[in-house]
């Protein structure tokens, strides 16, 4: 498991005020961590930072558009 204690949370700027959001934190030591901001107290998603980075141009591009 990962302490997450450190963890500086944000949520998108595009979230919008819609309640469906997840968070992100970036500042960790060399991993990205995310959780849903209805459930701050559950398990995160734990990413090497490489992967995060990776999946996030994905996004960028339409990789998992349908």
């Amino acid at each position: 498991m990962y302490e997450l204690g450190g963890a500086a949370w944000r949520k998108s700027s595009r979230s919008a005020g819609s309640g469906q959001c997840v968070e992100v934190a970036t500042n960790l030591d060399d991993v990205a961590a995310v959780r849903d901001s209805k459930n701050p107290h559950e398990a995160a998603l734990i990413f090497t930072k490489t992967d995060f980075a990776r999946f996030l141009t994905n996004i960028k591009f339409g990789k998992f558009d349908n």
